[in-house]
């Protein structure tokens, strides 16, 4: 008999980016809807409900009649302020299903949808609003968190790309581009605290960023912000990969703790236990059918209070890891992003992004001023493109007046404009 053909589930595959892209869409256009619910008052579980119910219905429209596994890679959580990890509070938690936003808060929405095991998750930060209220424009600390975070966010994700990925010039000068050193974790660590502490604020320990691979959101490599003792990341970018990264910013220390909420997000491990239970089994048995090894709150189970029960043995047996809730240590306001890209052989590709802002909406009396991350701030994230409409761009009059996320916004565009593939 003919042996089976091996697929390549790799960037080299069109079809690989494909997914992901189309798994990206779906992600960015909840995120865009849930983002608008967050208004003060609103019930936390009612917003991760209506998410995962939009997610589920975006999904099914999406390679219809098709022999290939899809659903959601991250379900709808909204943190409230000083949370740091993704919460997904329950119905049958009587308490926690009546913890509603207030005028204010930092709310970090997270979710992401997977095709074919390819997922692709987005977090953003959005500021609650108080009820009536539609003023856009931030001061204070609001504002110097959300910059800080915004500009942490940028700086990551240039410094992750590989040393010599854009370099042009003759061969020569590209090889010598290329035989750079790439920066280093405790470097990348060390770049990004000056752009937070730029606006008096602090990373939040061990934010991880990760590799992801086909059915993996938490493959052999990461890379750890701002680690804690004997923590370590492993590993830096290549070309040919997709990693989520995640920026976490404090106007408080940075320190964390966990939570007294009961963990509520989980997701399967790769470990076989014998469970003895029954209820466990059941559990495990539909965690695999519905999410296989991507996370899940439990409320997404047919039963959620049976599921409470049966995923306890689970975690016990190490077949299911449980997300403890974790906050900031001093209750300060914290802010995340989540992007998932691909690196490319043209650069560093959003592919799940929270939406790019208006960053002359946000007042502050702080900025950057470090020449080092200014210089790294202006790189592109791609291969220029050479299409004419951004030549048209350039002859716009005041150009000189305007901010610079203006020309990082003509990097965008750019790199929308350039063959991934």
């Amino acid at each position: 008999m003919a042996e089976e053909a091996v697929v390549d589930y790799s960037l080299a595959n069109p079809d690989t980016l494909t997914k992901y892209k189309t798994a990206a869409q779906i992600s960015q256009k909840v995120l865009e809807t849930v983002s608008g619910w967050c208004t003060e008052g609103t019930k936390i579980v009612e917003i991760c409900q209506r998410g995962d119910k939009l997610l589920e219905d975006e999904i099914a429209k999406v390679y219809k009649g098709k022999k290939i596994v899809k659903g959601v890679s991250h379900p709808c959580t909204v943190s409230p302020s000083s949370y740091v990890t993704p919460y997904t509070p329950l119905t049958s938690d009587a308490e926690e299903a009546e913890v509603a936003l207030k005028a204010g808060e930092a709310a970090k929405i997270q979710l992401g949808a997977q095709i074919d095991g390819f997922g692709s998750i987005v977090c953003d930060t959005v500021l609650v609003r108080p009820k009536g209220d539609s003023e856009k424009s931030l001061s204070g600390r609001p504002a110097d968190l959300l910059l800080a975070t915004h500009y942490a966010n940028e700086l990551l994700l240039r410094v992750m790309m590989p040393p010599g990925l854009l370099a042009q010039g003759t061969d020569e000068e590209k090889k010598k581009a290329q035989a750079v050193k790439p920066y280093s974790q405790s470097k990348i660590t060390q770049l990004l605290e000056k752009v937070v502490k730029s606006y008096d604020c602090n990373l939040v320990e061990n934010t991880t960023c990760w590799l992801f691979d086909r059915n993996e959101i938490e493959s052999k490599k990461k890379i750890i912000l701002a680690p804690g003792e004997g923590v370590k990341g492993e590993g830096l970018p290549e070309i040919g990969e997709v990693w989520g990264v995640e920026v976490g910013v404090s106007i408080g220390s940075g320190k964390v703790k966990t939570l007294p909420q009961r963990p509520t997000l989980h997701r399967r491990t790769t470990t076989t236990y014998g469970l003895k239970r029954p209820s466990s089994r059941a559990t495990l048995s539909e965690i695999q059918k519905k999410f296989g090894t991507f996370p899940f709150s439990l409320r997404q189970l047919d039963d959620e209070r049976a599921g409470k029960v049966g995923v306890v043995e689970c975690v016990r047996g190490g077949v299911v890891r449980q997300y403890e809730v974790i906050g900031s240590t001093d209750g300060e306001p914290v802010s995340r992003l989540f992007t998932t890209v691909a690196v490319t052989k043209n650069g560093v590709q959003r592919l799940a992004a929270p939406p790019q802002p208006d960053v002359s909406q946000w007042k502050s009396d702080k900025k950057i001023t470090d020449e080092e991350v200014l210089k790294i701030l202006e790189q592109p994230l791609s291969k220029t493109s050479s299409k004419p409409k951004n030549k048209k761009k350039k002859k716009k009059p005041a150009k000189k007046a305007a901010p610079k996320e203006a020309e990082e916004d003509d990097d965008d565009d750019d790199e929308d404009d350039s063959d991934d593939e």
